[in-house]
């Protein structure tokens, strides 16, 4: 097998949570473009033009939708795509929500739903796919952390604290379900374009602030993730497990 044949996902079958617009549409798309296909997950919104997008490349899209804030969506999600397509060799753990407080006023109800869909969800996705991985012997497992996997941010508690969960979560499955044939990565994604971040977009002061310490001089966008993506779940990474990968146009080495 050549180096590039490495980096191919043909006959594989990938589900996307979160992949209705932002990081987990690029990731979907591109895991289609190198011959995956693809459960695309949304909540409040269906990810048809994932799905659209998909099939224009010729490879075969599912729509699977949910609240993962509901316990029971998570293994309804992985036996649908399971029910589909007859296997599952690829999750991305990308959903994700966001809720800005300072830490005296922040509720409850914020910080159940945060750790629900961020930090739970992805360990019941996990547990339910990782079992049909390893009756198989093989699979990959991708879960979408944060830079606050490693720093604490401002006014975002529940936030750190799921990402910051979702790296060391990250890391004790690798070390369990690595003898078994599954590899477990993440990666962290610096400052992306996408919906969750929008209050800090349209903060000038901000903004601009964010965009001074970024060695790279700009925001990231979502397809700057395609590629670190395509190879922690392709067989290019197998030798990389519980790795948290920083996609972060430099911000963490400054």
């Amino acid at each position: 097998m050549s180096i590039l044949d490495k980096f191919k996902l043909d006959n594989k079958v990938a589900l996307v949570t979160g992949s209705s617009a932002g990081l987990g549409q690029a990731i979907a798309i591109a895991f289609a473009e190198v011959g995956a296909a693809v459960a695309c997950h949304g909540n409040t919104r269906a990810p048809d033009s994932t799905c659209d997008a998909i099939t224009k490349v010729g490879r075969e899209a599912l729509v699977v939708t949910g609240d993962l804030g509901d316990r029971e969506t998570a293994r309804r999600l992985v036996e649908e795509t399971i029910k589909h397509f007859g296997r599952l060799d690829i999750l991305v753990n990308n959903a994700g929500t966001i809720r800005r407080a300072p830490a005296v006023d922040y509720s409850d109800a914020d910080w159940d739903t945060v750790i629900q869909v961020n930090l739970t969800s992805v360990f019941q996705l996990s547990q339910h796919a990782g079992r049909h991985m390893i009756e198989r012997g093989s699979g990959k497992i991708l879960n979408i952390a944060s830079l606050l996997s490693f720093q604490g941010g401002v006014t975002v508690p529940a936030y750190a604290a799921s990402k910051g969960g979702v790296a060391q979560l990250t890391k004790a499955l690798a070390n369990e379900w690595a003898p078994k044939g599954i590899n477990v990565n993440a990666i962290a994604p610096g400052y992306m374009r996408t919906e969750n971040t929008s209050a800090l977009q349209k903060d000038e002061a901000r903004h601009r602030q964010i965009v001074e310490r970024i060695p790279a001089g700009r925001w990231g966008e979502p397809t700057d993730l395609a590629g670190a993506a395509v190879f922690l779940c392709s067989a290019a990474s197998d030798y990389v497990h519980g790795h948290v990968l920083v996609v972060d146009g430099g911000w963490m080495a400054r």
